[in-house]
């Protein structure tokens, strides 16, 4: 790397979902009331098997061929309304690594960003239950794009809102199309967690893992 790539902005774009928070529980607990309100059962296998993709393909999926638009939309909006009112009356803290690196790389001038298949206000309500503030620069969210991961849309958004290259961005994952997105769009990886991120330039079990100097050294050998 020639010493005027060097001095270009770099970027770290994060998953927010399983990422930086594991809301799991959250998301579980308000697709059970939600789809209990609508006569529909769905096993703990299925949900995990949606985690991370946008609400129109999950219930589509789940409410089979034919689904009524309005129906899908009715149940999305309303799973996600319980959803934040979770986060807000419980709280939500960030995953083991996760605040400690957001605030490094921030006194680092690397700019940051959550790009996620999740709704705009759920991204809004979690960086601010989070503490983020002011340490990430831009929030992508389903709204923002129209194709969910794998597609890299949703990281190349982000790092046009960054003004960034993508070479010069890495994202971080814990989900297999969120790592094959981040491919797609030529972007280096750290894949966080046990299961599908198996793909990413470098694979921890969690944040705290991730050794001290990752992110330059990923950008150097991209």
């Amino acid at each position: 790397m020639t010493q005027a790539e060097a001095s270009l902005p770099r970027a770290v774009l994060w998953d927010l979902d399983g990422t930086l928070a594991d809301s799991r529980e959250f998301h579980w607990l308000s697709w059970q009331e939600a789809l209990g309100q609508e006569g529909v059962l769905t096993t703990w296998d299925q949900f995990l098997a949606s985690f991370g993709q946008r609400n129109d393909a999950i219930l589509s999926a789940w409410l089979g061929p034919g689904a009524d638009p309005d129906r899908i939309r009715r149940i999305g909006d309303r799973k996600e309304a319980i959803y934040r009112s979770l986060v807000k009356s419980r709280g939500i803290e960030p995953l083991p690594g996760a605040a400690e690196w957001v605030r490094s790389l921030s006194r680092s001038r690397w700019r940051q960003a959550i790009a996620s298949s999740a709704p705009r206000l759920n991204v809004k309500v979690m960086h601010e239950a989070l503490g983020f503030e002011g340490l990430i620069n831009v929030l992508v969210a389903a709204e923002d794009v129209r194709r969910g991961k794998p597609d890299p849309e949703v990281f190349l958004v982000a790092a046009q809102r960054l003004g960034v290259a993508p070479g010069r961005c890495v994202v971080v994952e814990d989900a297999e199309a969120g790592i094959e997105a981040a491919r797609r769009a030529g972007m280096r990886s750290v894949g966080v967690g046990a299961e599908g991120v198996e793909g990413a330039d470098i694979v921890v079990p969690s944040l705290r893992d991730l050794p001290k100097g990752t992110f330059r050294r990923l950008l150097k050998t991209g």
